[in-house]
């Protein structure tokens, strides 16, 4: 993998456990609106191993705050 273009300093892997309390969403939540394209997808990190850049569920929950502005 070549990661010379790629800044990681300060990111982090997070998992599905970790991703349900950052969103408060539930198991089939996530992935009903991963597949629906309205959350995050995540990386392979492993054979077996899936997990989601911390800033991807960062961002997702940055633009729910900016919907909720918007409509208020």
């Amino acid at each position: 993998m070549n990661t010379a273009s790629v800044n990681t300093s300060g990111q982090r892997f997070v998992r599905l456990p970790e991703v349900m309390r950052m969103s408060g969403l539930s198991k089939p939540s996530v992935y009903r609106l991963m597949a629906e394209g309205e959350f995050p997808r995540p990386v392979k990190i492993g054979l077996r191993s899936v997990a989601w850049p911390k800033s991807d569920i960062d961002q997702w929950m940055a633009e729910r705050l900016s919907d909720r502005e918007v409509e208020a």
